[in-house]
Formats: structure tokens, C-alpha cells, sequence
């Protein structure tokens, strides 16, 4: 039982998988601090000193902390957009790598034929 569970735990897209995770947390810390830190700062200077973070209502001696969850959005748009372009990117890759590797189909007699009598008329004057 031992050994089956070491060889699960081992196989390489469990590993892969933690590594993803572990880097996809990392990338999360980094764009909430972009977030945080920079862009919703500089946007509530562009509308008008308005800091995001601040921004609630009360309904019913609750507080509704609606900016918190403008800045969750922004902070989303921007882990969306981040992931769309390295899809974007890692399927450009693919598909030049298959270009790539796609071999030249190999013509028959007849389309050699005609394609050496094409290359005679071309010559043609």
C-alpha cells in the first residue's frame, strides 16, 4: 500500500499540480498588492480622491463594505487577463511547434507527373 501511494503521490501531474499551486498563491499575493497598492490608489485619484477601501453603506446597523468588493473585481479582471494571455501565448507556441513538426505529405506518381509537366508549362515562354 505503501509503495502504491509513493508511486501516486510521485507521478508527475500530481507534482506539477502542487507547483502550479503553489506558484498560482504566489501570483494571487502579487496582484493584490498591485491592486491594493497601486492601481486602486492611483484610480480614486482619478475620480476624485476616493479611497476604494473606504467605501460602505450601512443598512440596518450593518456596514456594507461595497469598495472592498470593487477592488476583489479589479483584482479578478486582472488574474483573468493575466491567465488569458499566457493561454493566448502557450497556444501560439503549440501551434508554431505543430507547423513546425508537420511533415511535407508524400505525392504519388501522378501528382510528381504533374507537378514536373507544371513546372514545364511555368517555363514556357
Amino acid at each position: 500500500m505503501w509503495k502504491e501511494f509513493k508511486e501516486f503521490a510521485m507521478r508527475g501531474n500530481i507534482i506539477d499540480l502542487a507547483v502550479a499551486f503553489i506558484l498560482g498563491a504566489a501570483f494571487t499575493a502579487i496582484v493584490n498588492s498591485l491592486v491594493n497598492d497601486i492601481f486602486m490608489p492611483l484610480l480614486g485619484i482619478l475620480i476624485g480622491g476616493i479611497n476604494f477601501s473606504d467605501l460602505s453603506v450601512s443598512v440596518l446597523d450593518v456596514d456594507v463594505a461595497y469598495g472592498n468588493f470593487i477592488q476583489e473585481i479589479v483584482t479578478f479582471l486582472l488574474i483573468a487577463f493575466a491567465l488569458f494571455m499566457m493561454v493566448k501565448v502557450i497556444n501560439r507556441l503549440k501551434r508554431e511547434k505543430a507547423v513546425e513538426e508537420t511533415p511535407e505529405p508524400e505525392l504519388s506518381r501522378e501528382e510528381q507527373l504533374l507537378a514536373e509537366i507544371r513546372d514545364l508549362l511555368k517555363e514556357r515562354p
